[in-house]
């Protein structure tokens, strides 16, 4: 038996092709958020078929400044935190709603980082046809976060406040959500991503042409595809019925790990979004089965 104890982290991931899975790794960290080598890039890819626990000590700390919080919000932040970062603010799940040009921004040198660079309109396929956007960075991370199976950037874009006009747009036709339980039960089927993008393309045209004339020059650049993102996931089995692990319910869940897919890692007992509980405390333990 194996014991790794910690502070629950997103899942870090690795993608190296359509033909490979992608690679799954946790981290756990400290209070303070620093990761111990001992504790740092667990492969779960390596732990699939094998009896699993995860206890939770009954503590959580900010993932942001570390105080111990008896709440969590917005995926491991303490309540203040909540309310002072700019990265928990309303335009980050809504970027038409950003307002760092009126000088309001939280913390305008965040958003000068974070949200005056290059972004990406994309097309996915987690649970069915969506769209979304993302920082140049973080892709393909984002697509795999969030489940898809095919995915392809449509735009790019100078910063995220053009992003999420364009998003506005498209959403008039297309998702901007994903079902998850669906998306978990692997009852996905292959779309043709690119036809999806001319036709949109057609559609929007001439609200996207409009748009750009009242923007600074080159800030929405369309993208040219002739493939798409392909991406595979480590999972042995897919469960058929739903059940979904709450640690603040269930401090004690226990399972064989049968796949991994997004932030969730799908146990034969039930599953659980391993992001949602960013910063509790807690032993994830190891079963050796011969």
């Amino acid at each position: 038996m194996t014991v790794y104890t910690g502070h629950l982290r997103k899942m870090q991931v690795h993608y190296e092709n359509s033909s490979q899975p992608v690679e799954y790794f946790l981290n756990l960290s400290d209070a303070d958020g620093h990761i111990s080598e001992d504790n740092k890039n667990i492969s779960l890819n390596a732990l699939l078929g094998k009896s699993l626990s995860i206890h939770f000590k009954q503590e959580i700390h900010c993932i942001a400044c570390g105080r111990k919080t008896n709440k969590s919000f917005n995926q491991g932040h303490c309540y203040p935190c909540l309310m002072r970062l700019a990265a928990c603010d309303k335009c980050i799940m809504s970027p038409e709603k950003c307002h760092f040009e009126e000088g309001t921004c939280r913390e305008p040198q965040w958003g000068q980082d974070n949200c005056m660079s290059t972004h990406y309109v994309y097309l996915a396929n987690s649970s069915g046809l969506k769209v979304g956007i993302t920082r140049a960075n973080q892709l393909p991370t984002r697509w795999i976060d969030q489940g898809a199976i095919q995915a392809l950037a449509i735009y790019k874009v100078s910063q995220r406040y053009y992003s999420g006009l364009v998003e506005v747009l498209y959403k008039e036709q297309v998702s901007d959500r994903t079902q998850w339980q669906r998306m978990l039960k692997g009852q996905v089927e292959t779309i043709d991503l690119l036809t999806y993008q001319k036709q949109l393309d057609e559609q929007f045209c001439e609200p996207i042409r409009e748009m750009s004339h009242r923007l600074p020059e080159g800030a929405i650049e369309t993208i040219d595809n002739d493939s798409m993102t392909e991406i595979l996931y480590p999972v042995m089995e897919y469960p058929t019925k739903i059940k979904s692990f709450n640690l603040d319910k269930q401090a004690i869940l226990e399972g064989t790990l049968m796949g991994i897919k997004g932030q969730y890692l799908l146990f034969d007992s039930g599953v659980i979004n391993i992001r949602k509980f960013s910063g509790y405390h807690i032993d994830f333990i190891v079963t050796e089965v011969s």
